[in-house]
């Protein structure tokens, strides 16, 4: 069934590779693990690889690995005359040991190409644009271009929204309610989404206080932002404050009728 010759079979029952199990007519029976190495001898004589050096490089293999780590959790392969294996990033030959050095050029999929917008040194819009397309890409060059267009332009509210998104999408919250205080700082203080992302920061800080402060400047700049009421109705119910949950859950669903 797997296009294994019978005498790269034999080596492999032989040397204790694989342990079929004998069928009823005396036929060879194997396991699932034993069908995922047979596959990948397979795949080594498929390259031309003679079945005793398949063998021989599987029994070099097995002697260097520690007893329970099994060959079936290997990437097995060969490159040009030679067995390989891989395990995550590290690449080495079976019979040597020697590390392999991996040229493979993987072909790049045309979706995940991107052409990163041209940069002038002072332009701050232009490092907004680059690390809004880098995000996906590259989160730590994109907070550098954040960061590079806050210095360019620290009244600029979009590179403080999209670097304290970033920051506390990797449990930097800390980070982000210090950007944000920054920007308030800098003036910017009626920008109803600034004091948005700012409460959720605080939230994610447990300082439940300080968010529904920062919720209720939301609500006196955007009354009609239903988010903002939602959140700050969550957050009256744990501070044990119902009737103010109630009033503003009225507003949210208030907000939410077509």
């Amino acid at each position: 069934m797997l296009g294994l010759s019978r005498g790269a079979l034999q080596g492999l029952v032989a040397s204790g590779f694989v342990t079929p199990q004998r069928g009823p007519r005396n036929e060879h029976r194997f396991s699932f693990q034993d069908m995922v190495l047979l596959r990948t001898a397979h795949a080594l004589q498929a390259a031309c690889i003679p079945p005793r050096r398949i063998v021989r490089a599987l029994a070099e293999l097995r002697r260097q690995l520690p007893p329970t780590l099994p060959l079936t959790g290997l990437r097995i392969t060969a490159v040009g005359d030679r067995v390989t294996v891989r395990d995550g990033t590290v690449q080495w030959e079976a019979e040597s040991g020697q590390h392999v050095l991996d040229f493979e050029l993987v072909p790049v999929a045309r979706s995940d190409v991107r052409v990163l917008p041209p940069v002038q040194p002072g332009d701050a819009f232009a490092w907004l644009a680059r690390g809004t397309a880098l995000e996906p890409l590259d989160r730590v060059a994109a907070e550098q271009a954040y960061r590079q267009a806050l210095r360019i332009d620290p009244l600029l509210p979009e590179p403080y929204l999209n670097l304290g998104a970033l920051l506390c999408e990797d449990s930097r919250c800390d980070e982000a309610v210090a950007l944000y205080e920054a920007a308030l700082q800098h003036g910017l203080t009626e920008d109803p989404q600034l004091h948005f992302n700012h409460a959720i920061a605080l939230e994610d800080q447990g300082r439940l206080e300080d968010a529904l402060r920062a919720y209720e400047r939301v609500l006196r700049l955007a009354p009609d932002l239903a988010d903002a009421h939602y959140n700050a109705a969550l957050l009256h119910e744990k501070l044990g404050e119902p009737h103010l949950a109630i009033r503003r859950l009225s507003a949210y669903r208030r907000l939410q009728r077509p």
